[in-house]
């Protein structure tokens, strides 16, 4: 049974050799690439394709997928580098990157090590971003400043197949001595705020107390025209009177005048007993005279 076995393997041998061959070759040319990779196919140490994911076929033997590339996108461990502003603060800025490899075949031919050279290149980019902002604008223009950054690196890092996808700046630490000297410089600003503020409330009452005052005057003068306008329409009832009746109607007007005099010096508090003059008792008695006569 074994001398048979071996016979046959050995009349064979030609095609086993070919069937054995040919899975070779099949393994060797067909790749495939899962979706979060893509593959850097060499030809004879040069760079010949990139194979994105799924099934693709390559020249058995002579073509070699020397790299596999990651495309997911990455972040960078958080990075504190020290700058300075433009009005002299020192302080100490922590960003965070991410980014992911785009184009494979020049992350692997243009630059050695991908994280090294993001992180160096963010930090130096930080550094001259903030040189350009006072320590103010730098806490309150956090967002632009973070964008301003985010293109900075976009641009410098174009060359090396790679996409930033966010840089953020997660804090912006001060020493201990910038810190209270900021921390004085608010309290100040607050007192002085207060002091305004104070100011022209006091202005402000102060503006409404002449209000005040000058509405009560103008209030004053129209009562005083509508008063000066209502003897004046009284004279001239009394001058038209007079024209029209003559003397007697004078001499009316001046009775009663002594008839409401007597009457109010009557009405006084405590005037329990009155002592008329003859002149007034005379008054009285025009005045019904002129009464009756009028009717």
């Amino acid at each position: 049974m074994e001398e048979q076995l071996l016979n046959i393997l050995s009349s064979n041998i030609v095609f086993i050799l070919a069937a054995v061959f040919l899975i070779v070759v099949i393994l060797k040319g067909v790749r495939i690439v899962p979706q979060s990779e893509k593959h850097v196919v060499e030809r004879f140490g040069r760079l010949h394709s990139v194979l994105g994911p799924g099934i693709n076929f390559v020249v058995p033997f002579l073509d070699v997928v020397k790299h596999k590339i990651s495309i997911l996108e990455r972040q960078l461990p958080t990075m504190s580098q020290d700058a300075i502003t433009a009005d002299n603060v020192l302080v100490q800025v922590d960003t965070s990157v991410f980014y992911r490899i785009t184009e494979p075949e020049k992350t692997v031919y243009r630059i050695r090590d991908v994280d090294a050279a993001i992180a160096t290149t963010v930090a130096g980019i930080v550094r001259a971003e903030i040189g350009k902002m006072e320590l103010d604008e730098v806490q309150s223009n956090r967002a632009q400043l973070t964008a301003a950054i985010k293109m900075a690196v976009e641009d410098a890092v174009d060359d090396w197949g790679i996409e930033v996808t966010r840089s953020e700046i997660l804090d912006v630490n001060l020493d201990d001595a910038t810190r209270q000297a900021m921390l004085q410089q608010l309290n100040a600003e607050r007192a002085r705020r207060a002091q305004v503020t104070e100011a022209e409330g006091q202005k402000r009452a102060v503006e409404l107390n002449a209000d005040a005052e000058l509405y009560a005057a103008e209030q004053i003068a129209k009562a005083r025209r509508i008063e000066a306008e209502a003897e004046a329409y009284a004279t001239e009832v009394v001058a038209k009177a007079i024209k029209e009746n003559g003397i007697a109607a004078a001499q009316y007007q001046v009775a009663l005048k002594q008839v409401e005099a007597l009457n109010a010096l009557g009405n006084g508090d405590g005037k329990q007993t009155i002592i008329l003059p003859a002149a007034a008792l005379e008054a009285f008695g025009d005045a019904f005279k002129l009464l009756k006569g009028g009717s």
